[in-house]
């Protein structure tokens, strides 16, 4: 059910001139009505206008669905409840002079008629029933509870088509958000972001962990994702790979002021720890490994006395405290809503922190009789971070446990062990964990501010005429320092660090727009056109690499230094529905855009779409049904494009350019020091990337809605892929091109589907199910056909090794690994030499010799299908939902083990030995074989995401407040045949992973 707030007046009484003057009682004490308002499902309905009919009193519904309205007069009145998408409701009430009314709770069913009207698009809002393509909305009552750093964390596993997974545990982590699969390769495969009307840039920004955790989730109203090509071509260039509109919570004309608190504490340790071996584990091993000549004696000169667990060493329990501070009302007709909030969010790795300061200003006065609309909005954040060297994770599961974290000398690095190359750090192991994590400050400062005003005006002399002007901005500005004492074995050979960065980046928006809509009879029209300019603009100054005492070493990222850059794009759209008889509906679209990322020939791309809808509910044959309310059937093709090609190329990637080479090919003269440039290799004819959709879907409804859910069916295809490609060495210092070549294809299935299984007084139960299916695959890759190419290697693990390829016929990311052989007794065979042998590894071409042709084109990470299910179950005044979500099939590459199931870490010959997992009792290996399939698991899982126990107490504290108490727990249940920590990897290879933390969270939410 969606749930929007309403700008409705109220209605005015048919004897309103025999209604007392309310404005003069109004002077005199009157009493207080305080209630709640409820959906079919019991779960109270925020952002409800209760108005007292005939007055200006009134209030709007908190999250909870509570409100409060004071100084009303004594007498007998009535309460008016709406909201768009909900029947209006009508309560009498009779106050009491000095007395609070208690009133019970209204309930507002969906009036499918209002419903339709409810649905946020591109450039505003359409009714549902004239929707063609495929839209999903979530607004606040079903977020998810507990601990959300970040926004997109609110509807994880809430939407079908959409799969959001969390980089790590870090605080503040970014998350890979993917909309039915990638489109592309090499571009940019994340969802085009729009806060407010605002489209935000996706690159990242310097010093912040996750560029989305800077926007406050407490002031989130609706996340609304456009799938197919007729919901996002009208965004065109940017729109391949989807489209999320972020609304955020407003105020309501005619309201009283209304303050909300909120505070949450939350408790957050590791779900669990690698499995390695301990101290007397690894002891018993290596004398054993030298007992049977596996690996020689002296390597036992490497055995300490201790029993470190490393991974406890560098983890601890952690603690968020987020706090929230909302005023929303409305002042002569401007309604409004301030928020503040700050979070203060440990890490359970070590000296990681984030601290959040946010803030938020929303107006939306409405002028000229209604007929001038405009909505302010600035949201303002200061992010405090200081980042963990996640380094340190990997390093915790390989140093060896029989050493102690500190040394018993006194020539140690600041007091911790480490391995020596005589009296120096040995360069060719991991640093002592405790100590990265210590001696390292790597901390920053960002500040962030998104805001636009946009204006709405309906012509006095021709009201079906709209003219729209949005003016908006996303500013950062970001500077850190990494320190590391000269003292430390961190950064010995540079005696120390001492660096700094600063990033400038701005984001300026300027869009138009005129919009007509008439109806004539039983016909319907709607048509808009529109204009579109935004520039992006990033500064970062020249970076040098200093030591802990301030002088000078050399250039930082040289091929990004000096960093000055910009590009704009320019667009005109526009878009056309018709609607027969509120049955045969069609919608078509187009988009011009202009990147300066091309070259003037090929700047220019065209994103054409159109859909077509039936409404069979409508029908004569079904108009009558007691069974089926909402039956839609639709269809959509449409072109979008990407362009989205910063991070890999540059703003400029058509032009020639050279870089700054690295210290490492510097020239020296005398003592001057000549940097050197390399050329790069650039396609001039580089254009955009092109996504063709075709869509089928089925939106339904049945016993009066309380069973809805939606079906779709989808093809997308994506030609002229922007992809990265070697090229013959010799023609310039680059050995990769970025040009236009090849194709892939995402076919798949979506279902949704919510059941109100329980409408009762008291008890009432509703669940919501959603799944995923998706195929991607490789159609071209190579500009003429050659059998012999294996594909382009990705998937790194180190030493220049790749576990994954991009190979034609196959799915992005497939995982390209030998063939293990096992002996008679079922273990896995290693070969005679370190080279790859017949006797470990099957000759799948049958030449005698094991190479890369003997690599077996596998499974790949994206799940065969991909489940959510919550369930939201209330009986009184008590609450308890949950969310369950899960991924069947798919593959993961375990790099841990890949890499510690040897003895070679025992017996390195480099002075240090390091620990193992205990796959080796399984493997035996001498060496390692990373390249094996024995290291490839299934990935699928069962996540309970979260789970909610909540009570409102009502006016438990005072007359006129309401008072609501949650325990939440997320994270809480893994099941999984996995043999690694977590086999939820968006890129497919688990390596040294931040473990997500079970948290525990307490929250209370007061208002008044």
């Amino acid at each position: 059910m969606l749930s929007i707030g309403s700008t409705l007046a109220a209605p005015r009484s048919a004897n309103a001139a025999a209604t007392p003057d309310f404005a003069r009682l109004a002077a005199v004490a009157g009493g207080t009505v305080t209630g709640r308002v409820v959906d079919s499902t019991g779960q109270g309905i925020p952002g409800v206008t209760v108005l007292v009919e005939g007055t200006s009193l009134g209030a709007s519904t908190d999250g909870s669905g509570n409100y409060t309205i004071a100084n009303v007069p004594a007498g007998p009145h009535t309460l008016v409840f709406s909201s768009i998408g909900l029947n209006t409701v009508r309560t009498p009430v009779t106050v009491t002079e000095g007395q609070a009314t208690q009133v019970a709770a209204a309930t507002l069913s969906d009036n499918t008629t209002l419903l339709n009207e409810a649905v946020v698009v591109g450039y505003g809002t359409a009714r549902r029933q004239d929707v063609t393509g495929s839209v999903t909305t979530v607004t606040t009552k079903d977020f998810v509870k507990g601990q959300v750093t970040s926004p997109e964390q609110l509807v994880q596993g809430k939407v079908a088509g959409v799969q959001i997974t969390t980089g790590g545990g870090a605080p503040g982590e970014a998350s890979v958000i993917r909309i039915r699969g990638g489109s592309s390769l090499n571009a940019s495969n994340d969802p085009l972001i729009v806060i407010d009307g605002v489209p935000v840039d996706n690159q990242g920004i310097n010093g912040a962990g996750n560029p989305l955790s800077l926007v406050n989730p407490q002031d989130i109203e609706s996340f609304t994702v456009l799938k197919d090509a007729s919901a996002t071509a009208i965004y065109g260039s940017r729109a391949s790979n989807g489209v999320i509109l972020i609304t955020t919570k407003k105020g309501l004309d005619g309201e009283k002021m209304r303050v909300n608190i909120s505070s949450q504490v939350s408790r957050a340790t590791n779900y669990g720890k690698v499995d390695v071996l301990s101290g007397d584990e690894y002891r018993a091993l290596l004398n054993r490994a030298v007992a049977e000549g596996t690996i020689p004696a002296l390597n036992q000169a490497y055995l300490g006395t201790a029993n470190t667990d490393w991974q406890d060493a560098i983890y601890k329990t952690a603690w968020t405290t987020d706090n929230n501070v909302s005023l929303t009302g409305s002042v002569r007709h401007v309604p409004y809503r301030v928020s503040l909030g700050y979070l203060n969010q440990d890490g359970t790795l070590r000296t990681g922190n984030l601290k959040r300061n946010s803030a938020s200003i929303g107006l939306s006065p409405r002028l000229l009789d209604d007929h001038l609309r405009i909505d302010v909005n600035v949201k303002g954040t200061w992010a405090d971070y200081r980042f963990a060297d996640q380094g340190a994770i990997g390093g915790a599961v390989r140093f060896n446990p029989t050493q102690p974290i500190y040394s018993t000398g006194t020539d140690g690095f600041n007091g911790y062990f480490e391995w020596r190359d005589g009296a120096i750090p040995n360069p060719l192991t991991d640093r002592n964990p405790v100590a990265l994590l210590n001696d390292k400050r790597d901390r920053s400062t960002v500040l962030r501010s998104i805001g636009n005003v946009q204006l709405d005006y309906k012509l006095h002399f021709l009201p079906d005429l709209h003219a729209n002007l949005n003016v908006g901005y996303d500013v950062s500005r970001s500077n850190g320092t990494v320190f590391i004492p000269a003292s430390s074995s961190v950064a010995y050979s540079t005696q120390g660090q001492n660096n700094s960065y600063r990033q400038e980046k701005d984001n300026k928006l300027l869009e138009t727009y005129l919009r007509y809509s008439k109806e004539l009879g039983n016909h319907r029209v709607e048509a808009l056109a529109g204009y579109s300019y935004q520039d992006f603009y990033t500064h970062a100054p020249f970076r040098f690499a200093y030591k802990a005492d301030g002088s000078r070493l050399y250039p930082l990222d040289p091929a990004q230094n000096p960093f000055k850059t910009q590009y704009t794009l320019l667009s005109y759209y526009g878009r056309a529905n018709y609607n027969f008889k509120d049955r045969y509906l069609v919608t078509a679209t187009l988009r011009a855009d202009a990147s300066s990322h091309f070259s003037p020939e090929n700047r220019w791309g065209y994103f054409p779409a159109a859909s077509v809808a039936w409404r069979l509910n409508k029908e004569s044959f079904l108009a009558e049904s007691k069974t089926v309310s909402d039956l839609k059937l639709r269809a959509s093709y449409g072109i979008t494009g990407q362009q989205d090609i910063t991070n890999v190329a540059g703003d400029y990637p058509y032009l020639a350019k050279y870089s700054l080479g690295a210290p490492s090919v510097r020239q020296i003269f005398g003592q001057d020091t000549i940097y050197t440039l390399r050329p790069a290799a650039y396609d001039r004819n580089l254009q955009w990337e092109q996504t063709a959709t075709y869509d089928v879907g089925l939106d339904y409804g049945f016993f009066g809605n309380r069973l809805t859910g939606s079906v779709d069916v989808y093809l997308r295809k994506t030609s002229d892929l922007l992809a990265v490609i070697p090229i013959p060495a010799g023609s310039n210092l680059s050995n990769t091109l970025l040009t236009n070549i090849g194709s892939l294809e995402n076919r798949g299935v979506e279902l949704a589907l919510n059941y109100n299984i329980l409408q009762g007084d008291r008890l009432n139960w509703s669940v919501n199910l959603n799944a995923t299916m998706n195929r991607g695959k490789i159609t071209k890759l190579s500009q003429v056909q050659d059998p012999t190419y294996l594909g382009t290697p990705t998937g790194g693990i180190g030493n220049f090794q790749f576990v994954q390829v991009n190979a034609v016929g196959y799915a992005p990311n497939t995982f390209f690994l030998y063939e293990q052989r096992y002996s008679e007794a079922g273990k896995p065979i290693q070969g005679p030499t370190a080279s790859p042998t017949i006797e470990q590894y099957v000759d799948q071409n049958g030449d005698g010799i094991i190479n890369e042709r003997d690599k077996v084109y596998g499974k790949n990470p994206a799940p065969k299908a991909i489940l959510g299910f919550s369930s939201n179950l209330s009986y009184g005044k008590a609450s308890l939902a949950f969310t369950v979500r899960s991924n069947v099939g798919g593959s993961v590459y375990n790099s841990v083990d890949g890499g510690q199931s040897s003895y070679y870490g025992l017996n390195t010959g480099l002075n240090y030995s390091a620990n193992v997992v205990p796959a080796i009792y399984t493997t035996g290996f001498t060496t390692g074989q990373p390249l094996s399939n024995i290291y490839l698991e299934d990935a699928s899982f069962v996540r309970l995401q979260n789970v909610t126990l909540g009570y409102d107490f009502g006016s438990l504290v005072k007359a006129g407040t309401n008072l609501n108490v949650t325990l939440a727990a997320q994270n809480l249940l893994l099941l999984t045949s996995y043999s690694g920590l977590d086999p939820e990897r968006a890129t497919g290879v688990d390596s040294n992973f931040y473990p997500l933390p079970r948290t525990i969270t307490l929250g209370l939410n007061l208002g008044f």
